[in-house]
């Protein structure tokens, strides 16, 4: 696919025409060689010669036959450009996108995935995520590509999460130094990665490229491995336009890139359960299992004329679920070990967490799914915990 753009090392306007119209490509008017021109063109300046000299009539079937294959050639580039998938990307590629050496390539996101809501709240999540990792270091992100390119934010975000200290320099304005830090910064989370055996699907280039997908697949791995509490959203795809040189010319493909999968795989807990198989293959069978849940939490939660509707939404808080723990165990729990009304994301963080911690003291296992994911509004985590519970306490009166 050839397209026209401009060549800005060179300040001249470049187009790229069919082989059929080579002879036509040059127009430049040349005393010494007239017969550079071609056939084609021959006539074509013929004919302005002809109509721009007085007493000219020289046009002729030659010319005529010239003009009509060049508006044929035009008609028929236009009608590619418009049925092509691939113009909506490359009518936003910027004039440096296209200043590319030979067989060197360039992607870029679909402007048409971008506008994609999933893809929207990645990008929100992400957001939201690093500044409040970095809240006390005064540092507002506000745009991915832009303010993390440098290696400056990824720097403090690193040294926030891990709880160590990058030796490199603070502020780096030239461009060598900036991939220096990026190096040092890339260098720190492979080996944070690398013996989980991830695929490091970024690189120094790539980000300090402002390339958005390598920056998303960074940040995505880095939230995951740092068991984030943000819940992002799954089987994230986007579609990716390439760009690349060859002999002169640019050509363009779209590749698909999964930039998440589920919640499950992403947090590396591969085994499946018998909840994996319920949303899968038998979500007719859901509300009858919700409804067998809602009968026995509220079996108890009666006792303290509490009652629950919905699953998804009343456990997120971990108020109902320490309440019930108590219950279910037949002990009062001090209320100054939980938030009886929790605001905060963290605060409802740690109710759940106390809500586990005295699972593993009534002797259940380790709940399978995080206290992020409950507070996350999770509806598959929030099941298989109390799930855990009705199997063990069904029988409690």
């Amino acid at each position: 696919m050839h397209h026209r753009f401009k060549d800005h090392q060179r300040g001249e306007k470049r187009g790229f025409l069919s082989p059929e119209n080579k002879n036509c490509r040059r127009l430049e008017l040349s005393r010494e060689h007239p017969c550079s021109w071609g056939p084609c063109s021959q006539a074509l300046m013929s004919s302005l010669a002809g109509s721009l000299l007085p007493g000219s009539d020289r046009s002729g079937v030659e010319t005529s036959e010239c003009v009509q294959g060049g508006v044929s050639d035009l008609q028929e580039e236009g009608k590619n450009a418009i049925n092509s998938p691939m113009s909506p990307a490359l009518a936003d590629v910027h004039p440096e996108d296209t200043q590319l050496e030979e067989n060197e390539e360039r992607t870029m996101i679909d402007p048409t995935s971008k506008e994609d809501p999933k893809f929207k709240e990645l990008v929100k999540v992400l957001l939201d995520w690093i500044n409040d990792v970095l809240v006390e270091e005064r540092i507002i992100v506000k745009q991915l590509e832009e303010d993390l390119y440098d290696g400056q934010v990824l720097q403090k975000l690193l040294e926030k999460l891990a709880g160590c200290k990058l030796n490199v320099a603070e502020v780096t304005q030239s461009e060598i130094g900036q991939k220096q830090k990026l190096q040092t910064v890339l260098e720190a989370v492979h080996d944070l990665l690398r013996p989980r055996g991830w695929a490091l699907r970024w690189s120094v280039d790539s980000i300090h490229g402002k390339n958005l997908v390598a920056i998303l697949h960074l940040l995505v791995s880095l939230a995951m491995h740092f068991r984030a509490p943000i819940r992002l959203p799954e089987h994230v795809t986007v579609q990716v336009v390439v760009v690349r040189k060859r002999e002169g010319l640019l050509h363009s493909s779209h590749i698909s890139e999964e930039l998440t999968t589920t919640t499950e795989m992403m947090m590396g807990r591969f085994e499946r359960d018998a909840f994996d198989t319920l949303f899968d293959h038998a979500p007719d069978k859901l509300s009858v299992v919700k409804k067998s849940l809602i009968t026995f939490v509220n079996k108890h939660l009666n006792k303290l004329n509490l009652e629950v509707t919905e699953l998804e939404t009343q456990f997120a808080d971990g108020v109902y679920l320490v309440l019930l723990m108590g219950l279910l165990e037949d002990y009062f729990v001090p209320l100054h070990n939980f938030y009886l009304t929790p605001e905060s994301f963290d605060q409802k963080v740690h109710n759940v967490s106390f809500a586990f911690e005295l699972m593993l003291d009534g002797g259940l296992k380790k709940p399978k799914a995080r206290p992020e994911d409950v507070v996350n509004l999770d509806l598959k985590s929030t099941l298989r915990v109390l799930y855990n519970l009705f199997t063990k306490y069904k029988n409690v009166e």
